[in-house]
């Protein structure tokens, strides 16, 4: 019997390998398109960027009821861990310790600890998978979540957009200033840190802010540390992605390499073409 359960949200953009593989439990955002609502995941990577693309309105995401975090606490662990998407860029996390306090008045046999990842996408996927290997060396878990607390602060996660139709759509970037920007091939470099997700940079054409974010994100990372792990999530862009991998292999020697798509959830904000790059 395994003595630790991981769960989280799909802002985690997590493969379903790693998924299975670790028996992760995920608990799905809603999408809504149009005045009609999806249970992320229940459309394709593709079918959600086709349509978010041929929409005149953003997508909006929200949030299940506690009910579904309560499901996964019904399970033979005694030891829950819970890391979510940022509190900053959802309300799941406040949906997560909504679940915990109505289990822990009906019931006290397990502990549930929950942590706000103040990342989300590759920055979460990446605190995950750090999670399960702790967990499958056989952490003791008051050591996990303090460990986790510690791993969150040291990952290193930048992306690259390739539009801001998103942005312009949601009405955070005025509508002629978006299409000038994307008419020069202008390239947003965005950080994700601390639970927001700023703009730090621009630039001109798709190789050019791979680079950019390689440059970003080798600038800050730990030389010393022995392990590194690199995590790339796309947007619908696997061909974007594979160049991504391949310019940070050239720089940086990496113990696992791991590529997963931007799910509805991340892709609302980040729109189609984005390449979001993690590292730890």
């Amino acid at each position: 019997m395994k003595k630790i359960k991981l769960i989280t949200d799909s802002g985690c953009d997590l493969n379903k390998e790693i998924i299975k593989k670790y028996n992760i439990g995920v608990v799905p955002l809603n999408i809504s398109i149009d005045d009609k609502t999806y249970v992320d995941g229940e459309l394709s990577c593709e079918e959600f960027y086709y349509m978010m693309k041929n929409s005149k309105n953003l997508p909006k995401t929200s949030c299940p009821s506690p009910d579904a975090f309560l499901k996964h606490f019904d399970c033979e662990e005694e030891n829950i861990l819970v890391i979510t998407l940022a509190s900053n860029l959802s309300a799941i996390n406040s949906v997560a310790n909504i679940a915990k306090n109505t289990y822990n008045e009906e019931e006290n046999s397990k502990n549930i600890h929950i942590i706000d990842s103040e990342t989300g996408s590759a920055g979460l996927g990446i605190l995950l998978y750090r999670a399960c290997k702790l967990i499958e060396e056989g952490v003791e878990f008051s050591d996990l979540t303090q460990k986790i607390e510690e791993i969150k602060k040291e990952i290193v996660c930048y992306g690259a957009l390739d539009t801001l139709e998103n942005a312009i759509k949601g009405g955070r970037v005025n509508k002629v200033a978006g299409k000038i920007i994307d008419a020069l091939n202008l390239k947003p470099i965005v950080h994700v840190s601390e639970g927001k997700v700023k703009p730090v940079d621009k630039a001109r054409g798709e190789s050019n802010s791979l680079k950019k974010v390689a440059d970003n994100i080798l600038s800050k990372i730990d030389d010393n540390k022995k392990e590194k792990i690199l995590f790339v999530t796309h947007a619908n862009c696997i061909d974007k992605a594979n160049k991504m991998v391949e310019i940070m292999k050239k720089r940086c020697d990496f113990s696992d390499i791991v590529i997963n798509e931007i799910g509805s959830v991340i892709g609302t904000h980040s729109s189609y073409g984005a390449v979001i790059v993690a590292v730890n």
